[in-house]
């Protein structure tokens, strides 16, 4: 039988696992899909069409080595394996993803790159113990948390944690960077200002739905203190989402029973282990969630190929040296203002701040890419994005505005 935790153990564990260190250089990334009919995207698809089309891939899966699964909602996503570069990376996922596009093609069917579905409130499709108690704890503060699991979508870009010095490499700095870029990639690629086709008043609607499902698990910690000290509070204050069982007993918490109390004693059924504390790590949801490494989950999904600009801009800013001091230098006004996350979801590039971060950053980005990879892939999309998009004071989600007025 595995060892019971303690808290001291326990918050070692967290702060150990959690940032593995080592020189960064290697880029993941996971792309979320909204499914929708190819000719009418307003209607959903049949799940049993889709299996049918996808069952091929189910079985011998994509030939890069990218891993496919089902979100609750239906929802598709492609996770690269990590690649070695930005560049292997976006090679990597391309490919995949081109098979991908193929097979759901045959069903009739397409990949929907938005943030939030803008016309459906999808029901949800897995039966999971998991997902019965993720509503079940959600359900406690209002509807954010079914909008959340069904009908939200991402690009989570997945970067190395760094390594133990105190410079632009080290993961004590990379940890308030990524932070620091998060608002700034919201606001940037902000993709989801429909919901039941009207307008939210948030270019990420998305976003604020995440912020507002459960803050103990969704909102940033703090980043002044040590990343390893901040980040095991942070998992350890955090409420269950779910208490596994065995079958057939359902897997629903006892309400606002956080890790701690649990360590504590605050549950008769029995104590926590390790094996208990990785599972509730795979419980939350905050902008950057380390894992081991650096996983950046703030961008929303991006329409058609959109998704190489935001991976090549978020894994840029923090992996070149020189865009990494112009990011750091771009997000200096904007440091210790606790309303910008919100304002990033609401307002996107109009923000004046955060417009001109945004501008700055993603030119230091594509600045960095004209240096590296001239003539790649990563580099055309972020000049593409710059002059479409941050250079104009827009994001993708005025697009869908656009045409709303139309």
């Amino acid at each position: 039988m595995e060892a019971v935790l303690n808290e001291d153990e326990a918050a070692a564990y967290v702060g150990g696992i959690c940032f593995k260190t080592g020189p960064p250089s290697r880029v993941g990334v996971e792309l979320e899909w909204l499914i929708r009919d190819r000719a009418a995207p307003a209607r959903a698809v049949p799940p049993d069409r889709l299996d049918q089309a996808l069952a091929p891939l189910w079985t011998r899966g994509l030939p890069g080595g990218s891993r496919l699964t089902r979100e609750p909602g239906g929802q598709l996503e492609v996770s690269s394996p990590p690649g070695d570069s930005l560049a292997e990376c976006v090679a990597t996922t391309a490919a995949d993803l081109n098979v991908l596009r193929r097979n759901v093609g045959q069903s009739g069917a397409r990949l929907y790159g938005r943030g939030l579905d803008p016309y459906l409130s999808p029901p949800r499709v897995l039966e999971d113990p998991r997902y019965r108690a993720m509503e079940a704890h959600f359900d406690r503060s209002g509807p954010w948390g079914r909008m959340m699991m069904r009908a939200t979508a991402a690009v989570q870009v997945s970067l190395d944690a760094g390594d133990d010095s105190g410079g632009p490499t080290g993961y004590r700095y990379r940890w308030r960077l990524a932070h620091r870029l998060g608002p700034v990639l919201v606001a940037a690629f902000a993709n989801s200002p429909l919901w039941r086709s009207r307008p939210t008043g948030w270019v990420s609607t998305r976003q604020s739905v995440w912020a507002r499902a459960d803050p103990g698990r969704t909102s940033p910690p703090r980043t002044h203190r040590d990343p390893r000290e901040s980040w095991a509070r942070y998992a350890l204050d955090a409420e269950l989402l779910c208490l596994r069982r065995e079958p057939p007993a359902e897997w629903t918490a006892p309400p606002r029973l956080s890790f701690r109390a649990w360590l504590r004693g605050g549950h008769p059924e029995r104590p926590p282990t390790r094996d208990d504390l990785d599972y509730h790590l795979g419980t939350l949801f905050p902008p950057v969630r380390p894992r081991g490494w650096l996983e950046l989950r703030m961008i929303d999904a991006q329409c058609d190929d959109g998704w190489i600009a935001a991976t090549a801009v978020a894994a840029t800013l923090l992996d070149d040296p020189s865009a990494a001091e112009a990011a750091w230098a771009a997000t200096e006004p904007l440091a210790g203002d606790a309303e910008l996350w919100q304002r990033a979801a609401r307002d996107g590039p109009a923000d004046p701040l955060l417009g001109r971060a945004v501008r700055d950053c993603v030119a230091a980005a594509e600045s960095a890419l004209s240096r590296s990879d001239p003539a790649g892939t990563s580099h055309k999309a972020v000049l593409d994005f710059a002059e479409r998009y941050s250079e104009r004071g827009r994001c993708p989600a005025h697009d869908q505005l656009d045409a709303l007025r139309r």
